[in-house]
């Protein structure tokens, strides 16, 4: 089983947990607008490890950010298979064709 299939069968655990609990479960409580401000607040950080250019702090960022955009997907009822379902059906497409066939 695959790290991301094994988190998102975590994340979907704590919808049930204690928000006193779990850190996760505390998110889901908080709302939609707690677990935006996390993913921003991550894809910040990720900003600035890359400017920094310092390998380590570049992977424990993006490692945070992916997480929350875990989460997020998980309080929406989706998962990373929708997700890596979207990437596969955009692979050997070239970037602006993909970006145009969104603008139809």
């Amino acid at each position: 089983m695959d790290i991301l299939t094994r988190l998102s069968r975590v994340l979907e655990e704590r919808k049930a947990a204690d928000p006193d609990s779990s850190y996760v479960a505390r998110l889901y409580a908080k709302g939609t607008d707690a677990i935006l401000k996390k993913i921003g607040e991550e894809a910040t950080e990720t900003v600035i490890a890359a400017k920094d250019g310092t390998a380590e702090k570049i992977v424990h960022e993006v490692a945070d950010l992916w997480f929350h955009t875990l989460v997020l997907l998980a309080q929406q009822g989706l998962g990373p298979q929708e997700v890596l379902a979207e990437l596969d059906r955009r692979f050997g497409l070239s970037g602006l064709e993909e970006k145009a066939s969104r603008n139809q």
